[in-house]
């Protein structure tokens, strides 16, 4: 699986994590209409953190990871943020609450960056 296969992967996982997770995040009532909430928020976040890319393109190191995974981390807030308004509009997603903005940010963003990392090591060879 290549670096954007993972990252789509991570958004996907962590968009479900933090809707079955977190108690300010309300999907819907019925099943189809809780998958079609995940479904939205999954789409608008990886189209949103495709056309802004922030994060490793495979393994990097510790400072690499912790910079990248801030500033990333203030993109998948500022998505939800966007979500806890749009939401509403497309699906019976609703994002109640700062706290649950941020929590859904960092289990977005951790699952994404944990996911880039489980990338294979590719040694060169020298000739």
């Amino acid at each position: 699986m290549n670096d954007h296969g993972r990252r789509r992967l991570g958004i996907l996982v962590g968009v479900g994590l933090a809707g079955g997770l977190l108690p300010g995040i309300t999907l819907g009532a019925e099943t189809v209409d809780a998958v079609l909430s995940l479904l939205v928020a999954a789409v608008v976040l990886t189209v949103l953190t495709q056309l802004v890319h922030v994060g490793p393109s495979g393994r990097v190191p510790l400072p690499v990871l912790g910079a990248l995974g801030a500033v990333g981390f203030v993109q998948d807030a500022l998505i939800w943020w966007l979500l806890s308004w749009l939401g509403p509009k497309l699906s019976d997603l609703r994002v109640e609450g700062l706290a649950t903005i941020i929590l859904a940010a960092l289990i977005t963003r951790a699952t994404v960056l944990l996911l880039s990392q489980l990338s294979p090591v590719v040694e060169i060879a020298e000739d």
